[in-house]
Formats: structure tokens, sequence, C-alpha cells
């Protein structure tokens, strides 16, 4: 099946770190477009990343408080074929 990388955006904020503060969903579970996945914490702001593409959590890659970059790869999620 199709995969899908979610990556960390440019959240347009420079000189601070952004760290992963929570994931909201477990590995497995399916995920809708526009669903919050997790939030990663900048400069005192808590953000949600959502998913782009309806599919299933397959593999989470970062960890709860990891330091992230612009373009890290995050998450993959499986695809259904359509």
């Amino acid at each position: 099946m199709p995969q899908y990388e979610l990556t960390m955006p440019d959240l347009g904020i420079e000189d601070q770190p952004i760290t992963v503060s929570s994931w909201l969903v477990k590995r497995g579970t399916t995920v809708t477009e526009g669903e919050p996945v997790l939030e990663v914490l900048c400069g005192g702001v808590t953000v949600d990343l959502s998913a782009a593409i309806n599919g299933i959590l397959v593999e989470k890659i970062v960890t709860f408080d990891e330091v992230l970059k612009v373009g890290q790869k995050l998450a993959v999620i499986e695809t259904q074929n359509e």
C-alpha cells in the first residue's frame, strides 16, 4: 500500500527549538485528512500537526521532547488503495 511521510513543516519561527509535546493518536490508528496527529511546542506555543491524507498511522519516528528540524520525517501513514 502507498505510504505518506508526515514531515515537520516550516512554522516561520526562527531561533526557537521545536520539540514533540505529545502524540495524539496511537500507532495502528486510522486517521483522516486534517485530523491532528501530534503536538509540537515552539516558544511556549503548542501547535497541532495534522494528517494530510486518510490512512493508518503505521510508524512514529520521533519521540516526546525530541528537538525537530524543518523537513524532518515525523511519521508514516499508510493509505488505502482507491
